[in-house]
């Protein structure tokens, strides 16, 4: 009897046992956030959304954390609207390259994302932009003038990226080094990253940059020899292995470029139809003395007289007499666009527009502008469609062909039209 009595007990208290920890488990399932209980798929794809803030965060709860927000919903819905088929894009809530896999969003981080590599609507911006740079006439009109500059970047990117991902596929599986860099230019106040492609107003961006900077209070007021001689702005190759990764990751990356035989033809221009004493005695004499018969004693010692046709033969010429030049390289070997992610793709041709918008995603000082002087042969018309014409008609189209052809991935990359109907 006394067993029998002792078994119940135990039988008993055992249910009791079960029925409080179902209960203790139905309580914590019905407290806990499902989406925890989902696991993360998050694609190892780079973004590097960026809008720079110069100075301070915004701190948690202020009008601009709204804005923020705001910003935050339009990127995402923009982002998997433009995501190729089956593939859901993140975006990003932290400043690096790659992202973790399970990674949540925190709402500091959200608050602190900085989106520039997908522009945000121009409502956005402005809404944003406390210190108010705008000249707000027509606000309707503005509006689509912005939402027209953001679609015109995203299209850009797309080109350039399909071009990449078709001539260039093991580009991005190549370690970055400081040769790919060495054209670029730092900005740290303002986290830009700037590649230097000359002949595409590099030389007012970097007047832009030093003024950014703090070396300058007007771009006005800088010379030409500070702007190429001096060693005010910083490179980013002079900076070690961590240095490069971290500002490749983190700041707003962007590059000017301009329609390949135009570029070509204003580079000749400079260098070989005005006085210059380092392209004369180095690129002049060598090209005259391999491609000009006859050449007189005179030229052969200055090297000054180059015609385009013989400056275009030693372009073209796989057994040059001297080397390549960067006034004259190609943007895809002097940028690396296929390795590194640009946020920003600029055009000479529509440059005021391009720069002004730049300038104001990075909200730079609202009295700077980008400059519109010529310092250099101030006199002498800028390179034009025309001009460049005038010159490659002194060509016969099958070295015209040629030079297209060497040019091929910038006119591709880049989204430039063929200068000429006859190439193919």
């Amino acid at each position: 009897m006394t067993l029998r009595v002792g078994t119940m007990r135990l039988a008993c208290m055992f249910s009791s046992i079960l029925l409080f920890g179902a209960a203790g488990l139905l309580l914590f399932i019905s407290l806990q956030d499902p989406t925890e209980l989902i696991p993360q798929q998050v694609p190892g794809v780079k973004f590097n959304i960026r809008l720079q803030q110069p100075h301070n965060d915004f701190p948690p709860g202020s009008s601009q954390d709204g804005d923020f927000k705001a910003l935050t919903e339009r990127v995402t819905q923009d982002l998997s609207s433009r995501a190729p088929r089956g593939l859901h894009l993140p975006v990003p809530d932290q400043p690096q390259a790659h992202l973790n896999m399970g990674a949540r969003l925190r709402p500091r981080q959200r608050r602190r994302r900085l989106l520039i590599k997908k522009m945000p609507s121009a409502a956005a911006i402005l809404a944003n932009s406390s210190a108010g740079p705008f000249v707000r006439p027509a606000p309707r009109a503005l509006d689509g003038h912005w939402l027209s500059l953001h679609h015109r970047q995203q299209e850009r990117k797309r080109v350039m990226r399909e071009a990449c991902a078709k001539y260039r596929s093991s580009s991005s599986r190549r370690a970055v080094t400081p040769r790919h860099v060495s054209r670029i230019f730092v900005e740290d106040r303002h986290r830009v990253l700037y590649c230097e492609v000359p002949k595409a107003g590099c030389s007012n961006w970097k007047r832009v940059l030093m003024v950014l900077a703090g070396l300058a209070s007007s771009t006005a007021d800088i010379h030409h020899n500070t702007v190429h001689y001096g060693s005010a702005l910083k490179r980013l190759d002079t900076f070690d292995r961590q240095g490069i990764l971290h500002r490749l990751s983190t700041y707003t990356k962007m590059l000017f470029v301009r329609e390949p035989f135009e570029r070509l033809v204003s580079a000749f221009r400079d260098k070989f139809e005005h006085p210059n004493s380092y392209y004369h005695p180095v690129f002049g004499k060598a090209i005259l003395a391999r491609y000009r018969a006859n050449a007189s004693r005179e030229a052969l010692r200055t090297g000054s007289g180059v015609r385009f046709p013989e400056f275009v033969q030693y372009l073209l010429d796989v057994h040059r007499p001297v080397g390549m030049d960067i006034h004259w390289d190609h943007v895809s070997r002097l940028c690396s666009p296929c390795l590194i992610d640009y946020d920003f793709v600029g055009k000479f041709e529509s440059m005021e527009d391009d720069a002004n918008f730049f300038l104001r995603l990075i909200h730079a000082p609202q009295n700077l502008t980008f400059p519109r002087f010529k310092d250099r042969h101030s006199q002498e018309a800028r390179t034009t469609a025309r001009i460049a014409h005038q010159y490659f008609a002194q060509l016969p189209v099958p070295q015209r062909q040629r030079t297209y052809d060497f040019y091929y991935m910038d006119y591709l990359m880049f989204n430039y039209s063929k200068p000429f109907d006859d190439l193919y």
